[in-house]
Order: C-alpha cells, then structure tokens, then sequence
C-alpha cells in the first residue's frame, strides 16, 4: 500500500517545501524529473517553496538560479539559512553593528541588507561571527573567527551540514567547517539557523495558512530532523545523501513519513510508500534473524518490501541494519534498494 487511502500523496497537502541540493538539482543541473514536477505543481494551482542550509547565494540568486533551470521560482518562494541568520542578528544586534563573516559574498550581502557591517578581522571587535559555506573559506578566515569568538562574540552557524551532495559524491559541507571552530574553541556555536533546526521549515508552514504543508528532502539529518521538529510531515526522496541503510538505521527524529525513489512520488500512488508499514504486508514477510539481523521473503514492489523492513528495524534494531534475502525476489528487491545480502 503506497500512501493511506491509495490517492496521490500530493493531493494532502496545500504546500510542498523543496529542499534543493539533492532534490531539485545536483550542483547546476536539475535532478531528472524535478522541472516536470514543479511545473506540474504550478499547473494544478499549488503552493510550493524552498528552504535550503546553502548559504553561499542569496534568495534572489537562487530564484534566478532555478528559474535559469526551468524551474519556476520567486525570490519570497526562497528560504535560506544566510538571509535567516542576517536576519536573527539584526534582531539582536544594534544597527550598524560588525559582524564577522565566514563564508561566501552571498551570506556578506545578506549581513549588510541587515543593517549590518560585515568585516573580516577580529581586530574590528566584532558583536558577532557568522559562519556559512564557501568554496574559498580556509584557515586565515577561521583563525580570526576563533579569535573573534574567545573575545566573547556570539557564535552563529547558518548550518551544520556536514556534507554536500555533488556528481563526484558527497563533498565537506559547512558542518565540517564548524566543527574545525567546534574543536579549536572546544564548544559548540551559540545557534544553529538552517536545519534541522524548525525555523526554515515553521516559515514555510505559517505561508500554507490553514492548509498541510509537506516537506520533500534528501537527508535525515536535516530535512526530516527538520520537519519533525517543526510538526511537518516530510517525503524522504533517493536522490542525493540519504540511502536506504541510513534510513533503516534512522533513530525516531530522523524517520520520514514517506518514501520514495524520485519526485515521482508526489504524483504517482505506485512510485511513494508509508513508512513504517507492517512486518508482514505486500507479499513480504521481514523476521529477525538469530545474529539480529533481518531477513526479507516474499515477493512484491521494492518499496513495499522497505516499508516492512522499516517496520521491523525501527521496532527491533540499533545502529547499522544486516539484511539477508530469503528468495529470488528479495535478492532483486534488495539490489533495486541499494542494499546488500
């Protein structure tokens, strides 16, 4: 059984909030099937936006970005974590206040259309450092982040991704930056903007009014994390970081609502399933073995065949998840999942 009444999943909900690395586009080029189905969307007269932990365009950017795409988008459809964190310190800080930045120009851009001043050295006696991902961050620009945060100010990290997906496979992300600060400072920063921290998402939401808002990503540890922690039900799709072991290995916080291969799912009854099913459903059938691992019997989709091992996972397992196959279908409906006997 794909979705709860057997209906297009999308038919639930009165805005769909895109993550975009990995579920829209894959460093500069649209995932298959993403321009088809927000154009789709935007035909059927439904709301949509995107909400993303990159930090390194600014909104109007990644409007023009997606627009040159194919991918229909507006600049107030946009959420990012480096106009989110602009925005917190303007909220706390006095205007014309100097704020460090670590990151690309976008997030700089962002910091002055606060009403802020960006600077580069702690020698400035900065209220605040900022920290978002760009490609030419190295260590003179953290060196003078740490020594803007020992002299007391307050830490801000637009995002903790640790990764970032790209064609070559996952590249470090700002995450990866922060912790080069987190060991040198021996703490963690102040706040954390993007996800899964619930802002990016709650803004989404307050724009659905009195409709459903689903949340479509590609990681865990964000974009679900995420919109559990702002009460929105997400759509895990496979086509950046998150695998299917990852997702049988989730802890609660980080287990979606739906899955599926592609943005098909939103769509299609047949492309998206529930998760957790049940153990025995679907032509499957998922025991645990005496090692601990699972075992998968039966025949059916694939996606039916995880929806019961979620079930089954989720109930019994911690950590990393063995799966074995007990027939010639779930030999092929592991492969078509990534996973291995």
């Amino acid at each position: 059984m794909s979705t709860d009444a057997g209906d297009r999943l999308v038919d639930g909900y009165s805005l769909v909030v895109f993550d975009l690395d990995g579920v829209i586009y894959l460093i500069d080029r649209p995932i298959a099937g993403a321009v088809e189905a927000v154009a789709r969307l935007r035909a059927e007269g439904r709301a949509v936006a995107y909400a993303t932990n990159n930090a390194s365009r600014r909104s109007s950017e990644v409007a023009d970005l997606l627009t040159g795409m194919g991918v229909s988008a507006t600049p107030e459809e946009v959420l990012t974590s480096a106009a989110a964190a602009a925005e917190l310190l303007a909220q706390r800080l006095p205007a014309g206040s100097a704020v460090l930045v670590v990151g690309a120009e976008a997030l700089r851009a962002e910091v002055r259309a606060a009403g802020l001043r960006p600077v580069d050295s702690a020698d400035e006696s900065p209220a605040a450092v900022v920290q978002g991902y760009g490609k030419q961050v190295g260590w003179a620009e953290l060196a003078e982040a740490s020594l803007a945060v020992r002299a007391g100010a307050t830490w801000v990290a637009t995002n903790t991704d640790r990764t970032l997906p790209s064609g070559r496979g996952p590249l470090p992300g700002n995450g990866s930056l922060v912790a080069v600060l987190r060991t040198a400072l021996d703490r963690d920063p102040d706040v954390v903007v993007g996800k899964p921290e619930a802002a990016l998402f709650a803004t989404a939401a307050r724009r659905a009014g009195q409709g459903r808002a689903l949340v479509v990503g590609d990681r865990l540890d964000t974009d679900i994390e995420g919109a559990r922690r702002a009460g929105l039900e997400s759509l895990l799709v496979l086509t950046g970081v998150s695998d299917v072991a990852e997702l049988l290995a989730a802890p609660p916080e980080r287990r979606p609502t739906y899955v599926s291969a592609d943005l098909a799912g939103l769509f299609d009854p047949a492309a998206v399933v529930r998760v957790p099913g049940a153990a025995q459903a679907g032509g499957w059938s998922v025991t645990v073995t005496d090692g601990g691992g699972l075992e998968l019997t039966g025949a059916g989709r694939s996606l039916d065949a995880l929806a019961a091992l979620c079930a089954v996972a989720w109930a019994t397992a911690a950590g990393d998840v063995v799966v074995r196959a007990g027939s010639p279908e779930a030999t092929e409906a592991l492969t078509a999942l990534g996973l291995s006997d």
